[in-house]
């Protein structure tokens, strides 16, 4: 029996791959750089909503064996790679 937490963050995750290979074909059907681009930039909020909603639920899921200082620790590094992320 698959976890119901497991699964969700796994199919998550398959989208977020079906997505890029989407993406993939698009800028070869399109085959155009700025077309290309455009669809690489779209690709750049895909990556961090599914990072947060794929955290957000493993963390639910490990939220009864977590410490709070263990999660404000897990919190903290998540802050750090969006805004590593999204910074320009």
């Amino acid at each position: 029996m698959i976890n119901k937490i497991v699964l969700a963050m796994g199919v998550l995750r398959l989208l977020s791959g079906s997505i890029e290979i989407f993406a993939a074909l698009l800028m070869l059907r399109f085959n155009q750089i700025e077309k290309s681009l455009v669809i690489n930039s779209s690709l750049a909020l895909v990556g961090p909503l599914i990072l947060i909603a794929t955290t957000t639920i493993g963390l639910v899921g490990i939220s009864d064996k977590l410490s709070l200082g263990k999660f404000a620790w897990v919190l903290a590094g998540v802050t750090c790679l969006l805004v590593g992320i999204l910074k320009k």
